[in-house]
């Protein structure tokens, strides 16, 4: 029985053992499954965020196909709208791979048609091939700069101002406008051409006159003159003689026996027998069919005063004379005299002729 449980021990001890060196083989390979998961999870997880990324991108393309779609959509209902053209014609006539024409080389071109003539462009125009009159020179397309030009061309047009849609009726209406502003204007620097010969011929003829006029009177003058002052001598002198129409007169009047000429330098009787003597040279020049002065021989003496009513005299023979004085000689002289009166008060006009009076 000892041995029986002895052995049995015995073999109990090497099933424990055995037990255990399995449970450290177990162990072992549940590490390294536990380190496989651990690296498998890390996998997993690795190619979740590869996938969460490519699906965002592709959720961005998708957006971008999309945007890029609505934009072509919109591109190609402008070029119908602006211009006129569907979207694989535009492309295909103005895409990226046609040449971008060069202005500097059209500006050259252009003045070198005009300098050989038309009829010289229209015979190179035939003779080169149909692809190079279809496609001028020019450069390739480069994307930078065009989006350069465009700018550029963007800014112009900005400066440019909105599009008014009533200019062309606006510029007709300017235009008729001007036209008539034109004929007007015209009108006026025709009718200012007229007006300056009119003056011309009105300054022509002024001139003529007043040199008439001055002439006779200046004669005039110098025989009254000698008649009112017996032995004197006047005249008149003009001022400006090359300039008849702003000349001015001056009297020179010198008494018998005096030697000074300006009529400031003469006495009152002297200046008014003067200015008299001029007043009667003009009626001499340009005789008028009645005359009114008023108390011109106030300032005479006798001698003076018979002078000058001599010269009232041979006035009456061809004019009517209406003379205000207190004078009596002059008074004797007359065919008529008008006074006034004054009796109670009242105011009374009186008229008497000398000629039914002597009668």
């Amino acid at each position: 029985m000892r041995d029986q449980a002895r052995a049995a021990a015995e073999t109990a001890r090497t099933w424990v053992e055995q037990a255990q060196a399995e449970r450290v083989r177990i162990e072992a390979e549940r590490a390294d499954a536990a380190a496989a998961a651990a690296d498998v999870r890390k996998q997993l997880d690795a190619l979740a965020g590869e996938l969460a990324a490519l699906s965002d991108a592709a959720h961005r393309d998708e957006i971008a196909r999309a945007e890029q779609k609505l934009r072509l959509e919109n591109l190609a209902e402008r070029a119908m709208n602006e211009l006129g053209l569907e979207l694989d014609p535009l492309v295909e006539e103005f895409g990226p791979h046609m040449l971008v024409p060069d202005a500097q080389a059209a500006a050259a071109a252009a003045e070198q048609d005009g300098a050989t003539g038309e009829a010289d462009a229209q015979a190179q125009a035939e003779a080169a091939p149909s692809e190079l009159r279809a496609r001028p020179a020019g450069r390739p397309y480069v994307r930078h700069e065009q989006e350069k030009r465009l700018a550029r061309a963007n800014r112009d047009l900005a400066r440019l101002g909105k599009i008014n849609p009533l200019a062309l009726e606006e510029h007709a209406a300017l235009e008729e406008r001007h036209r008539f502003l034109a004929e007007q204007l015209a009108d006026l620097k025709q009718s200012r051409a007229d007006l300056l010969r009119i003056v011309q011929d009105v300054d022509q003829r002024v001139q003529e006159v007043f040199t008439q006029a001055y002439a006779d009177t200046a004669r005039e003058f110098a025989i009254v003159f000698d008649r009112l002052f017996p032995g004197g001598e006047g005249r008149l002198v003009l001022t400006d003689p090359d300039d008849m129409l702003a000349t001015g007169i001056d009297i020179e009047a010198r008494p018998a026996g005096k030697k000074v000429k300006r009529l400031s330098l003469l006495s009152g009787g002297e200046r008014s027998l003067a200015a008299v003597a001029l007043l009667v040279a003009i009626f001499r020049a340009r005789p008028s069919p009645f005359y009114v002065m008023d108390e011109v021989e106030a300032a005479l003496d006798d001698t003076n005063l018979g002078r000058l009513l001599d010269i009232f005299t041979e006035l009456r023979a061809s004019s009517q004379l209406i003379i205000i004085t207190h004078q009596k000689r002059t008074m004797e002289i007359a065919d008529a005299l008008y006074g006034i009166t004054m009796r109670d008060g009242v105011t009374q006009a009186v008229s008497q002729r000398l000629s039914s009076a002597a009668q």
